[in-house]
């Protein structure tokens, strides 16, 4: 008899798949956006009209990424010729109809404050304490989306002026050494090495990202390379629960391995000590990040990045001890209390006449200090290995959600700013309708009969 699995009850598809007035509802419902309420109502009577509704004004800015309306002007339409759906995001009959200038200050306003990721942080603690995210492994991962400003062309750098053959005198050495610290000190946190985040707090990392659109390239599938003009989202998502745990918006120019501590030092504040593993492509192979996923007590999947190096003799391709026949020893296990892990003789050595010599030996314990890159628990190679960085496809699976369903591509705003903006409303959208399916799911559990 063969087994059939049995779907879930409910996913993210089926809430979207629901009349609008029970969407919206259960969204909606997800939101505490009080703390927004207070900073941006009006508190003068000059400026735009006081009879402005801005809680309702906020959820059709939510309604508006769900719907999938492309601009503020299609969304005014909407609201003025469908009376049901103005009233389903908060307007009142007597209410006025808000100005296209009227939703730009209001995102003005947002841009000037951190108010989105504040409520972003309440709706996780909220689905945290409901039970929905109890995941022990993060995945990270990029994606890039276009702005709405034009590409500027760069400035091509002038030629330097060739060097002085042969080696510097010590006054010319002096003059040189101290140029470059003045040049390294001068340098923005993120124009610096990824080191010099490690012990920079979590603030100043935030406050420091570059937003402004900028040139990126990356390579395709078939190893071409792609350029676009924009932005970079950065996603730290749960591998099991799929909330975006993280998120972080930069110039399209940044590189991918500069936004992990900062996302590694976030999911470490909403969940600590209780993430096992982040799990990473080759594009954040760098010491600095294994470092910071070590200070979290965890361990780093995070896909080799071979950068000119030879071979190790007496080690195999995933940095396992061999035997004199060139056979890889088996891992075996890992030593918690001293960071070490142990391989044991491989099968082709049991009738091998060299077993018994002195060249041949039963265990190599190796500690992971040794060096962080090479040596990850579970080690590199393994099944186990394997399958946890399989699960990095959780972070491309809501990358594509973003793109295809929340309107991440479409983004409506010039400077990086009021951009971010866009892609805050949208991480925000995407958790919200995640929590509000998970709510649903549960409640279709609750009511299920039990078998007899």
């Amino acid at each position: 008899m063969s087994i059939i699995r049995q779907g879930s009850l409910f996913d993210i598809q089926e809430l979207f798949d629901l009349e609008p007035p029970q969407r919206f509802e259960a969204i909606f419902s997800t939101l505490d956006i009080d703390p927004i309420l207070c900073v941006i109502s009006k508190k003068s009577i000059y400026g735009a009209p006081t009879e402005l509704n801005y809680a309702a004004m906020l959820y059709s800015l939510v309604a508006r990424i769900v719907e999938r309306i492309p601009t503020v002007k299609d969304l005014r339409k909407r609201l003025k010729h469908d009376f049901i759906f103005r009233l389903e995001c908060g307007f009142l009959v007597s209410d006025s109809l808000p100005s296209e200038a009227s939703y730009s200050r209001l995102v003005q306003k947002l841009s000037e404050t951190t108010l989105l990721e504040k409520v972003q942080d309440t709706l996780l603690l909220q689905a945290i304490q409901e039970g929905f995210v109890n995941d022990e492994a993060v995945a990270f991962d990029a994606t890039h989306f276009e702005s709405r400003d034009r590409g500027v062309a760069k400035e091509k750098k002038p030629k330097p002026e060739p060097k002085k053959r042969g080696r510097k005198t010590k006054a010319e050495k002096e003059i040189y050494d101290k140029k470059k610290q003045e040049e390294e000190a001068q340098k923005s946190l993120y124009e610096k090495s990824i080191a010099a985040q490690l012990d920079a707090p979590l603030e100043e990392l935030l406050t420091h990202v570059p937003l402004q659109p900028d040139w990126g390239i990356k390579k395709n599938s078939e190893g071409k390379n792609v350029f676009w003009y924009g932005y970079k989202a950065h996603l730290a998502v749960g591998t099991k629960s799929q909330y975006i745990l993280r998120s972080l918006m930069s110039s399209g120019s940044m590189n991918d391995g500069k936004a992990a501590i900062p996302l590694l030092k976030g999911v470490q504040t909403i969940l600590p000590d209780r993430i096992h593993y982040g799990i990473m492509d080759a594009g954040y192979d760098y010491k600095p990040i294994y470092q910071q996923i070590s200070r979290m007590d965890a361990h780093a999947i995070i896909a080799y990045n071979k950068r000119n190096e030879g071979e190790m003799v007496g080690f195999d391709q995933h940095f396992a001890p061999t035997c004199v026949r060139e056979h890889s020893y088996r891992y075996d296990s890992y030593d918690k209390k001293y960071k070490t892990l142990k391989f044991v003789r491989p099968k082709e050595c049991k009738d091998c006449p060299l077993a018994q010599d002195s060249l041949c030996q039963k265990v190599y314990k190796i500690k992971v200090e040794t060096d962080l890159r090479k040596y990850t628990a579970p080690a590199r190679g393994t099944k186990t290995w394997e399958e946890l960085y399989d699960q990095r496809t959780a972070v491309e699976r809501v990358n594509a959600y973003l793109k295809e369903f929340f309107q991440l591509n479409n983004v409506r705003y010039r400077t990086g700013k009021r951009a971010k903006v866009h892609f805050d409303l949208v991480t925000l959208v995407y958790n919200a309708a995640k929590l509000a399916t998970d709510r649903i799911r549960n409640a279709l559990e609750n009511k299920k009969p039990v078998a007899a």
